[in-house]
């Protein structure tokens, strides 16, 4: 006869594994079944909207013509609503402007954003709190739309690409991010390139920057997607249709559903304009192809970076 052993003081037994289906375990053929075809779903729901906006887009006017609308496989793609939207036009226009605003942008909100968190991390630098204050009460309250317009109307940057960086070229929220980051430098060797003669800007660049490249690059990820996707501002303060940046383009010509015309793309003498839905649609993926492009090259930091301030057990 078997005799069982008594429990150990202290030890508690171990628990079975919860399962949502009644017999099975999470290790389980069946239970790795229904997990994978829930995976498949959620994957499928997300998925099916690009490949059919990408679909459209290379569709032509028979195939769009006989969809009704959304093609979701193109039995002839073509690329002919690129090539209409990039040969010239407002698209191609629109494309440069963002392309530039974000470039110009994060460079800039990236360096006052660094050196402001550097300053702010230092507990001696001159005027410490108060600029510290102040940061946390602009998050807290937030200018409306009317003091915006005339802050910037009186600085003469109506209808200029600047009305689109300035307003927006240092984000509260990003800094205390930088801040609490550079913070966790360790002091001794802060202290140590003091005593080796190392001036501030050389502490910066060579010790704090180096160690914070995770954070400094989901921080100018943030500020890319933020400069690549704002259209309110180019909205209130750009009046010429030729300065309008790739998310006003957007926001007219698919959100709005205008049509574009024969000015606003570059077709071949004699040749019909793209369909409607094709050219939306291409508009659509022009619009998301950047942040896209982009985003891999700094996901092994966007894991490291996404954890500041997190708990660590």
């Amino acid at each position: 006869m078997t005799t069982l052993s008594p429990a150990r003081p202290g030890r508690r037994a171990p628990r079975r594994a919860y399962s949502a289906v009644p017999g099975e375990t999470p290790g389980s053929l069946p239970w790795r079944s229904v997990k994978s075809l829930i995976l498949l779903i959620c994957v499928t729901l997300v998925v099916l909207p690009f490949v059919a906006i990408l679909s459209t887009s290379l569709a032509d006017s028979a195939e769009v013509t006989k969809a009704g609308g959304y093609v979701l496989w193109p039995d002839h793609p073509t690329f002919t609503a690129y090539q209409a939207l990039l040969n010239g036009g407002i698209v191609s226009k629109a494309m440069l402007v963002s392309v530039g605003i974000t470039v110009v942008g994060t460079a800039l909100s990236l360096v006052s954003s660094i050196m402001l968190a550097y300053g702010l991390s230092r507990p001696g630098s001159f005027g410490h709190k108060p600029v510290l204050l102040l940061l946390l009460m602009s998050m807290l309250f937030v200018p409306g739309v009317i003091p915006s317009y005339l802050m910037v109307k009186q600085l003469g940057l109506i209808n200029s690409y600047w009305s689109l960086i300035l307003p927006t070229m240092i984000n509260a929220f990003n800094v205390i991010v930088l801040r609490s980051f550079f913070m966790s430098v360790p002091k001794e060797l802060i202290d140590a390139a003091r005593i080796d003669g190392a001036s501030e800007p050389n502490i910066l660049m060579r010790i704090v920057l180096p160690l914070s490249r995770a954070s400094v690059a989901v921080i100018g990820l943030f500020y890319a997607v933020t400069y690549w996707n704002a259209f309110f501002n180019a909205l209130l303060y750009i009046n010429d249709a030729s300065k309008w940046p790739m998310q006003l383009v957007l926001r007219t010509y698919v959100v709005n559903n205008a049509q574009l015309g024969g000015g606003q793309v570059d077709v071949a003498a004699g040749a019909p304009l793209p369909p409607a839905q094709s050219l939306q649609a291409a508009i659509l993926v022009l619009s998301i192809v950047p942040i896209v492009v982009i985003y891999p090259f700094l996901q092994r930091h966007m894991n490291k970076g996404v954890m500041i301030g997190a708990v660590k057990g």
